[in-house]
């Protein structure tokens, strides 16, 4: 065996052993009955939402009673989900889209979207969709956003009260402390305005003083890498999740995802691993959503400013391998 070879044995060994459930620190137990999820995504641009899609898949804790999609082109993003739905065999999960809006993203994986055999020529409504979940699981439903949040300040706009009916909602979203690049070491970056804020900066005003609880992970827990070691083991493994992955990560055409929005999914199921805390967070005009220690008023948000790599990763290749 020549030299490069084994350290590719041995590499792929070591990673087999961290994604052993023993390794992953969860619990063996799961809920009597799953916790109803939608998820509202901007998959099709960045990598990470496909990554957070996949983990929901792969996470019996939940039942994904819809997919909703936002920002620009929705109605191909909903296709890129109808696909990637059928491809590891869950075509029964509802999939909705949003309006479309202007975008100043780029769909990296468009040909993915519109390749495929299993897209429908058409889609619901996203708002519609939302609220009719809503009334019919009041206070039941968690609404997990990981993408500009045109869907929910929509949603807040056509029937407040019913929104207020949500268990939750979990997004990723914001920047307390830390900015994009800081990832906990070298010199410190200051906090900007978030992609999914800045995009729709009067839809999270509006979430943010909708009454509802919100749990909110930042880029100061969020900017988790996926190395090439993680990458090569992960993209070996040959399964229909896996491999559409792995489509959907040469489609990218990037080297090293950071995998924000899968925090959302691993806090759902192992809130461990991403600890909230109580604050006042205000989404101004320019999208900075700044923690307000000053003002008296009671916390709007649980925020999760700190999350381990290790742990993450430890939790998230055992979800996504057999």
């Amino acid at each position: 065996m020549s030299k490069s070879a084994a350290i590719l044995t041995s590499v792929l060994a070591s990673l087999t052993i961290i994604a052993s459930p023993l390794c992953a620190g969860q619990s063996s137990t799961l809920p009597a009955v799953p916790e109803k999820v939608i998820i509202d995504t901007d998959i099709g641009d960045d990598i990470d939402d496909a990554f957070a899609l996949a983990l929901a898949l792969r996470s019996p804790e939940l039942q994904i009673i819809g997919i909703t999609t936002t920002f620009g082109d929705a109605e191909t993003r909903a296709k890129l989900v109808d696909r990637f739905l059928a491809e590891v065999g869950r075509p029964d999960i509802p999939v909705a889209a949003g309006a479309p809006t202007a975008s100043r993203g780029t769909f990296t994986q468009r040909r993915y979207a519109e390749g495929g055999h299993d897209a429908k020529p058409s889609h619901p409504d996203a708002v519609a969709f939302v609220l009719e979940q809503i009334r019919r699981y009041p206070g039941q439903v968690t609404l997990i956003a990981i993408g500009p949040l045109m869907n929910v300040g929509a949603a807040i706009d056509k029937d407040a009260a019913t929104f207020r009916k949500l268990k939750r909602v979990v997004m990723m979203g914001g920047s307390i402390k830390r900015g994009y690049g800081d990832l906990g070491f070298g010199p410190p970056r200051p906090p900007q305005p978030e992609w999914n804020i800045l995009n729709d900066i009067p839809s999270a005003q509006k979430l943010f003083a909708s009454g509802v609880p919100l749990f909110v992970m930042p880029l100061d827990s969020t900017q988790l890498k996926l190395d090439e070691v993680k990458r090569t083991f992960l993209f070996s493994q040959g399964t229909p999740l896996t491999d559409s992955l792995t489509l959907l990560y040469h489609q990218w055409g990037q080297e090293t995802p950071t995998l924000f929005d899968p925090m959302t999914i691993a806090f759902l199921v192992n809130p461990a691993l991403c600890p909230v805390q109580p604050m006042r967070i205000r989404v101004d005009e320019k999208g900075f959503t700044r923690a307000d220690l000053s003002s008296p008023s009671a916390p709007n948000a649980q925020v999760c400013l700190d999350s381990g790599p290790d742990s993450f990763f430890h939790f998230l290749l055992p979800r996504l391998v057999p």
